[in-house]
Parts: C-alpha cells; structure tokens; sequence
C-alpha cells in the first residue's frame, strides 16, 4: 500500500468582533479575562493599527464548535418542518 498526504483543509470559523481597544496590553488583557468567563465565547488581544496609532484591540466570537451545532440544529429542524408539511400535503389526499 502506498501512503497518500491527506491535506485538511482549512475551515473559516465564524468571524470575530472587536468589543474594545485599549492603549497598553495591561487593560486589553484585564478585559480579556473579564469576557473569558463565558463559556460559549473566544478572547483574544490583537496588537493592531497604523503605526502612528498602535494599540490592542480585544476581539471575541462564538465558538466555532458551538456554531456548527448550532447551524447543524438549525439545518435538523429546518428538515423536521419540511417534513412535516409534505406530510401534511398527503394526508389530505
């Protein structure tokens, strides 16, 4: 047998927010760690800005694992209520 590469592709996840930004790492990061106490949330600090004007931004997003369920609930019951309706459609013949 001969072993192939399999390459995975890289998935986007949903896209982050900037929620603050602050001049000094100390108050981004301050901030960071009061919004890591959610659970369905990423954090991350972000040096950013032209470089007359530097600073760190703090961005989040929902967790990309908690978006694919999501998205996977919505697609089941999207199917569900499709379902039911063409049910619906034969029982009146």
């Amino acid at each position: 047998m001969s072993t192939e590469e399999v390459e995975a592709g890289h998935q986007e996840g949903p896209p982050w927010q900037i929620i603050g930004r602050f001049p000094t790492f100390d108050e981004a990061d301050q901030r960071r760690l009061e919004l890591k106490i959610e659970k369905d949330i990423q954090v991350k600090v972000h040096f950013q800005g032209s470089a007359s004007n530097r600073y760190y931004a703090v961005k989040t997003r929902d967790d990309p694992r908690f978006a694919l369920e999501e998205a996977l609930n919505a697609k089941r019951a999207e199917k569900k209520r499709r379902k039911a309706k063409l049910n619906k459609k034969r029982r009146k013949k």
